[in-house]
């Protein structure tokens, strides 16, 4: 696959969520997004008003985290989190499932949880599974309610599990859901090389905290 610098970065969900970031670390995360044209900015909800105030009226999307990093949350919470960052200024929410739900079979719980966080506001909605806890089935039947919910993305990490994005899960979510719903790759992706091969697999975004570095490579 051959891309352009910026047909990569119109792809990609830069990462500023490690909590131990300072506002000079984050500043200068959100400073690179904008002169670089990211496809957005995944950052805690703790930071939305700074992402604002840099990101305001430029081309890159604004992105936090719902019920991260577990996903054991009660959907009151998760709804509240997504109504208050959304009038914060964020435009993209990416939640994280009842992990323990999904695997106990608890399916209309896990579907009503991700719909109640779906119908909260009008922002993009990507549910995260945390595939390195599911086994292919799992992930399967994950993909199925993000769907039948009514989200726009299925993604495969935090970033915070043992391991992350795969080729082979990608494969795996991008055959289930139909043209609807997009693919997002996030979780260990270090170097473009498997930036490329998530991209090849089906992932239509790509969350990453080494952007820069991995834009050196090009």
């Amino acid at each position: 696959m051959k891309m352009t610098k910026q047909e990569f970065l119109s792809k990609v969900d830069h990462s500023l969520l490690k909590p131990q970031l300072t506002r000079e670390e984050i500043m200068e995360g959100l400073q690179f997004a904008k002169e670089n044209h990211c496809a957005s900015v995944c950052i805690n909800p703790c930071n939305l008003d700074m992402a604002r105030e840099v990101l305001e009226g430029t081309d890159v999307k604004i992105g936090t985290v719902i019920g991260f990093p577990s996903g054991a949350h009660t959907t009151f919470s998760k709804v509240a989190e997504a109504v208050d960052a959304y009038a914060r200024g964020a435009v993209e929410l990416d939640m994280v499932i009842d992990i323990g739900a999904l695997r106990n079979g608890e399916y209309e719980d896990v579907k009503k949880d991700i719909e109640a966080v779906v119908n909260a506001t009008p922002g993009i909605v990507k549910v995260i599974l945390e595939t390195a806890f599911l086994t292919k089935e799992e992930i399967k039947k994950g993909c199925e309610l993000t769907e039948e919910a009514g989200a726009a993305y299925v993604k495969t990490s935090t970033g915070f599990a043992p391991s992350g994005a795969t080729v082979e899960d990608i494969k795996l979510m991008k055959d289930t859901v139909s043209e609807k719903v997009h693919v997002k790759a996030a979780g260990g992706i270090n170097n473009l090389a498997e930036c490329v091969a998530m991209i090849e697999a089906g992932s239509d975004r790509i969350g990453i905290s080494k952007t820069k570095a991995i834009l050196e490579e090009f």
